[in-house]
Formats: C-alpha cells, sequence, structure tokens
C-alpha cells in the first residue's frame, strides 16, 4: 500500500480500494476511469468514458465474487471457471479456451492467468500521469508475466504495456489472449463494429446448436453466412430478438486495430494491438442466448486479440501450428491501447499511438 494525498485534479491512482472482499485499484484522470481487480488476475472490470458515464465492458448476470468465500458445485474446469467469471476484460494465459493437457499438465478453460491473484506496484502517482504494474509467475508453467498501465492527464488513452518471460530451462508453448467483452448499457444494435479488413473465419462446428452463423465458413470482412446460408455483415449487431450466441474469428487483418461504436449516444471505444503477436481476433457474440450460462439474460461481444487459434485449448493450438513457443529465457512483449472516443459515424483507422479518423457518415 502506498499513502498519499489525494488529488482532484488530473491524474489519480489508489490501491487502498477492496471491491468484494477483492484487492482493487482504481486509476482515473479526467476521461477515464479504470477498475483493476488485483486479486482477480489483474482483470480489468471497469473502463468508464466520465462524460458520459458509460461503462465499455460487460458485466456476467452473478458480477464479481470472492472466490475465497464459496466452494465449487462441480469439479467441471469449464463451470468452475464460469463461476467466477465476473465479465470485463481477462489475460488469458496460458492456455486459451478449453481445456486441455500440455505436456502432462492439466490447464483449465482460459487456464489460470486470470484466476490468481497479481502482485501490485504503483510506479508512477503524479498529476500529469499515474502508472501501475501488475505481476505473476504461472504455478502450472514456468511463466513470468507483467503488464504496466499508465494514464496521461488530458489522455483519452490507456496504455498497456505487457510481456511474457519463460523462466524455465525448456521451451514451452503457450496461448495468449485479452479477453476483452463488450456489453449493455454501451452495446445495443445500434453499435457497428469496424476493423481493417481480413478474412473471417466461423467456427468449424455449430457452436452452439443455437447459432445464427453458418459453421466452417471462410470470406472477407465484413460478411458472412448465416445458418440458412443468406449474407450476415458481421460490422452490425442484432437484436436480442435473435438469442444466438456464435463463435468466429478474424484474421490477415491489414492492421491491428479494431473498435466499437453507438451511433446513438455516440462515443465508441477502439482497441490497438499489435498483429504480430496476436495475429487472431476471436468474435463471441452472445446476444440473449437460452441455456447455460446465460439464460437469455446477456447481450455482449468479446473482441480479443489471441496469438491462436480455435477456442479449443493448447493442444489443440500446438496441433495446428499456431500456438506460441518460448524458448528458456526468451521475453515476448506487447502494446495495447484503449481508446474512449465520441463518434456517431465509426471509426475509419486507428493509427500505433491510438489516433484515429472517423468516417464521414
Amino acid at each position: 500500500m502506498k499513502y498519499s494525498l489525494d488529488r482532484t485534479l488530473g491524474c489519480r491512482i489508489s490501491d487502498e480500494w477492496t471491491y468484494k472482499g477483492l484487492k482493487t485499484v482504481i486509476i482515473e484522470n479526467e476521461f477515464l476511469q479504470i477498475m483493476v481487480l488485483a486479486d482477480k488476475g489483474a482483470d480489468i472490470y471497469r473502463i468508464v468514458n466520465k462524460k458520459s458515464d458509460v461503462d465499455y465492458l460487460w458485466k456476467s448476470p452473478w458480477g464479481v465474487r470472492d472466490t475465497s468465500k464459496f466452494v465449487p458445485t462441480t469439479g467441471s474446469p469449464e463451470s468452475m471457471w464460469l463461476d467466477s467469471y465476473e465479465g470485463g476484460w481477462q489475460t488469458v494465459f496460458p492456455g486459451g479456451g478449453y481445456p486441455s493437457t500440455y505436456n502432462g499438465v492439466d490447464l483449465g478453460l482460459h487456464a489460470e492467468a486470470n484466476l490468481s491473484p497479481w502482485d501490485i506496484e504503483i510506479l508512477e502517482d503524479s498529476r500529469d500521469k499515474v502508472s501501475v504494474r501488475f505481476s505473476i509467475r504461472t504455478a502450472r508453467t514456468p511463466f513470468y508475466f507483467e503488464k504496466i498501465l499508465t494514464l496521461s492527464s488530458g489522455s483519452n488513452i490507456l496504455d498497456i504495456q505487457e510481456f511474457i518471460l519463460n523462466e524455465g530451462s525448456e521451451p514451452m508453448d503457450c496461448v495468449w489472449g485479452e479477453h476483452i467483452a463488450i456489453g449493455e448499457p454501451f452495446l445495443d444494435s445500434d453499435c457497428i463494429i469496424d476493423l481493417p479488413g481480413g478474412l473471417i473465419i466461423t467456427h468449424p462446428d455449430s457452436f452452439p446448436p443455437n447459432n445464427r452463423l453458418a459453421p466452417g465458413f471462410e470470406g472477407n470482412w465484413p460478411v458472412s453466412k448465416g445458418i440458412n446460408g443468406e449474407d450476415v455483415d458481421l460490422r452490425y449487431l442484432p437484436d436480442k430478438s435473435v438469442k444466438s450466441m456464435d463463435m468466429a474469428y478474424f484474421t490477415d487483418l491489414n492492421d491491428g486495430w479494431y473498435s466499437v461504436t453507438n451511433r446513438r449516444i455516440g462515443v465508441g471505444i477502439g482497441v490497438v494491438f499489435p498483429k504480430d503477436v496476436f495475429p487472431f481476433l476471436w468474435y463471441w457474440q452472445s446476444f440473449a442466448a437460452d441455456g447455460y450460462p446465460w439464460y437469455g439474460r446477456t447481450y455482449n461481444v468479446g473482441l480479443e486479440p489471441f496469438t491462436s487459434f480455435t477456442n479449443q485449448g493448447l493442444a489443440q493450438a500446438v496441433e495446428n501450428g499456431t500456438s506460441l513457443l518460448i524458448s528458456p529465457g526468451q521475453k515476448i512483449s506487447a502494446c495495447l491501447k484503449i481508446i474512449s472516443f465520441e463518434s456517431k459515424n465509426g471509426v475509419q483507422n486507428i493509427d500505433n499511438e491510438g489516433n484515429l479518423i472517423f468516417r464521414n457518415s
């Protein structure tokens, strides 16, 4: 804990918070407020546009739970992860997607990093800039993971610097993803998704049975195929009446960015990521789908930069050659930027520094 004089102007940061029993860090400036659950994977639980009072991130129906205070009612690795899934943004590592076994080690749904407490160190705390480091050493693999969140005064951009280090003596495969879920009340059928082209690959099987997209489709952004052979423009979101859940993947993007704009309220969120590290963008869609675990209670999309493909776990990524292989002592770094903006037309381009060009209509 770091004690400092409270500020009411410019940038602010505090690690003196507890939210529903979990150690929490709050950082903010004039435009953004960010809440990070340090005791739960350093998950980013809130990204709030302060001017419009809009939180971009989706929240699960049960929200934040202190996992030390309840006993799982099943041994299923999928259900155990979902029981503590509060929504928001998870760092998925060292396995992504469904449970699998790697080198004789069991890895659960989305693996271990986002279920563990992370260490915290405030690096800078001034009116002009705040910066905080979160770090963890994984238990089932020999990795060290570090991410630094930085917010500057007068900026609408959250800067995130991350790296993975293999501290072991042998090469290790992994899957690394940023599981960003965007939801209500920001997300609705007035939203438009923009990204710089690329290839659409729908999940090879029906996922789950109430999907609206045809499985196994490949084609250029933004038009996919529906379950009945109709064209589906993925830039636009359906309303809740579709009651569907789907999984698709985007790859071969011209650049590493995407945005979601709510044209009715005139605000949006952009994400910039290194496409050389994250060549895949997973697109999870849950539009009031019936059945476990949401039972029609959610309306959200996940737009998730990932190193690998598909969502069937680390073993499949190794098999299909998309896993990230890290040598002993090797470090892999990535810089992401989150941009909060105002627009009613959507985004034409975002450069690596987070500068936006908006569409005219």
